[in-house]
Order: C-alpha cells, then structure tokens, then sequence
C-alpha cells in the first residue's frame, strides 16, 4: 500500500516505493478535494507495479546521449545475459563517453581495428563484444534512444573478426580462432551412456547422485543428434516438438534467428520413450518445458548453462564425460560431432546442413569439407 499523507497546503500525497522496479520513490500530489481521485490512480499505479509494469505516465524521461548511458539503461531494464554483461564491460571502460550519435560504419571499423592491433583480442572475444553492443544497441532503437536506419554492427562481412596482414603487422601477433575438433572416439559413446545410466558420479568427499537421469541422457543423446546447442535444448517446451513432424521448432537462437532442426530416427525415439514416460518437471517450473532444469526465468539462464556443462566436464570434480573415462571431452563438441555425422551419413549441401545446424558462417564449415573426400571422386566423369 502506498504512503498516504496531508501536507501542510491540505494536499493529499501519496509515496509509492517499490523495490526492484522504480529506482526511486514516486510521490503523486492531489488537491484535498481530489482524495478520491487519489485513490484510485495509486491503486491503479500500486496493481501494475505488482505485476513490475512501470506505467508510462510515471516513467522517467531519461537523457541518454553516450554508449554507457545507453548500455546502464540496457542492464537495467533489459536484463540481458551475464555472457552480453560481461562483454559489455570493455566496451564502457573504453568508449563509454562516445556519443551515440557517432556509432557509424567509420566508428565501427576503427573501433574493430583497435580491437586488434592495440588490444590484441583474440577474433573470439572480438565477435563477443560486437555481438553485446549490437544487442545493445537493438534495443536503444527500439525504445527510441537512438537512431540507426542500418545499424553497422550488424551489417559487418564474415570473417571481419579474423587478422588480416596488416592486422598482424600492426599488433605485431597473429591471433585465430581456436576451433576445436573433438569428436567421440570408439567406444566412448558407450561409456558416457553406461556412466549416466550407473547415476553416481565419484567426488572426493561424497559421490554424486546424478538428478534427472533420464533427462540426462536424453539431453545427450539430442545434443549428437540434432547438433542443438546446450540452451536451445535445455529451454524447448513441448509445443516446439513435433514428433508427427520429425521437427523442433527453435524460436530464438543464438544467432537471434527462428530455425527447425529435423529429427533423425533415433533422435524420435530418444524424444518419445522420454516424453511418454520419463518426463518430470519440478514443481515451481513451467510445465510445459521439455527438461527440468531451468524454471523459465531468463536471469537463470548462465546459471543453468554453467551447470549443465560441468556436470559433464569438470575438471575440478569429474562429471560424466570424466568418468566415462572422455579426456578433454567437453559438451559443445557434440555439436561438431553431430554436425560432423551430417557430412558423413547424409546427402545434405552444405547450404542446408547450415540450416539445421544455425551455423552463420561459410568459413567454419569449411572444416567439414574433408569430410566428404572420397564422395567427390565419385562425382567426377
């Protein structure tokens, strides 16, 4: 309930504080002869704050001119990942004071150059900042903080991340991408099954039960079917699946765009033992989620992700791929295994292997073209 309070004047005033919405007190003024009238508007005010709507009326008209402005804006009210957050810091650190009014393609390519040959970023970390203020700056065009018709940071070509010659000369160092190309050696998708199905992990202290175990191995077995990444996979509902389909529907992906992977044979019935009868979401979750790890609330996200990769890999305190006996097997390297298998057991161009897989660019499935060698010779007169 709000404070309510006479004021010398005879006016009524009413003080509205709320704790993780507004920043700062709201105080609303009414002529004693208004009280009523008063009442009414801070209870409506009081209904939509519950719900954590700020309404319009009450909103601040904040000023923001310059990249930190609009970045503290953008962490506060669009709560973006602890990844983007941390990404972002540079960025505040070093250009904060620029104004918004100079992001352009000039701006853009300078700032990447620096990346470069002063800061010697590696072309991952560079991408990852890109990425975090292009995000950012998304949104400031949505809320109207900003203009930009054809925002340059998205329009950058493939490959802009990577040195060229005069990068290196400059920077003095050659950085690359670290691309890693583990794949499941014989015999060791059966012991990674045999580890989850056993449930019991060995710590130290105390072994540990794995939880979800049939979760578990669905969300393996998914991950070198489908070549989904960990959060496209761990955050599905059931609507997003069509087993009539043989489909998953992704409607955000890391890329930011919409895909449907296809489902292979094993991949549906992994999917449908699973979904029938093994399923269990806690109570407190979404009932409509595939997996119960994650509750639905976006601020968990890089909390669940972190979680779920070591209890496969850990090098602290082993998890499945460790006791399986998998050395420097990490769960993203299903994704290579996956799309590795969809070079060699399928018929697919590279364009629609794209398409299953999200990957953006040409140049990372360069690495599967040796893949299909010996298919080439076949196609020759």
């Amino acid at each position: 309930m709000p404070t309510k309070r006479k004021l010398t004047s005879g006016s009524i005033q009413y003080i509205i504080k709320r704790a993780g919405v507004l920043e700062k007190p709201l105080y609303l003024t009414y002529r004693a002869d208004q009280e009523s009238e008063g009442d009414e508007h801070a209870a409506r005010i009081e209904a939509l704050l519950d719900k954590g709507i700020i309404p319009t009326e009450v909103q601040s008209t904040e000023s923001i001119y310059t990249i930190s402005q609009l970045v503290r804006a953008y962490e506060r009210d669009a709560h973006p990942s602890q990844k983007d957050r941390s990404a972002i810091g540079p960025i505040v650190r070093e250009h904060g004071r620029t104004p918004l009014s100079a992001i352009n393609v000039d701006w853009v390519d300078a700032w990447i150059s620096s990346m470069k040959r002063i800061d010697k970023l590696a072309p991952a970390s560079i991408r990852a900042r890109v990425g975090a203020l292009a995000r950012c700056t998304d949104w400031g065009v949505r809320k109207k903080h900003l203009l930009l018709p054809d925002n340059p940071l998205r329009n950058l070509p493939d490959g802009y991340a990577q040195y060229t010659k005069t990068d290196e000369t400059e920077a003095g160092v050659k950085r690359t991408d670290v691309e890693r190309d583990r794949r499941l050696e014989p015999g060791e998708h059966e012991k990674i099954l045999a580890t989850i199905e056993a449930g019991v992990l060995p710590r130290k202290q105390r072994p540990l039960v794995i939880e979800h175990k049939q979760a578990v191995r669905a969300l393996y077995l998914l991950a070198i079917e489908s070549a989904m990444r960990l959060r496209e996979m761990y955050t599905l509902t059931i609507s997003q699946v069509s087993l009539a389909q043989r489909t998953v529907f992704l409607e955000k992906t890391k890329n930011g765009d919409k895909r449907q992977v296809p489902l292979s044979s094993v991949a549906v019935q992994v999917l449908t033992e699973y979904i029938d009868h093994e399923r269990k979401i806690p109570p407190g979750h979404q009932q409509d989620l595939l997996f119960p790890w994650w509750d639905g609330n976006v601020d968990k996200l890089g909390e669940v992700s972190d979680s779920l990769s070591k209890l496969f890999h850990n090098p602290r305190s082993p998890g499945v791929f460790d006791v399986a006996g998998c050395k420097d097997l990490k769960f993203h390297d299903l994704r290579h295994e996956a799309t590795s298998r969809l070079f060699e057991r399928t018929q697919l161009s590279e364009a629609q292997i794209m398409k299953v897989t999200g990957h953006k660019s040409h140049r990372m499935m360069m690495r599967y073209a040796n893949l299909r060698g010996s298919n080439l010779a076949d196609k020759l007169w």
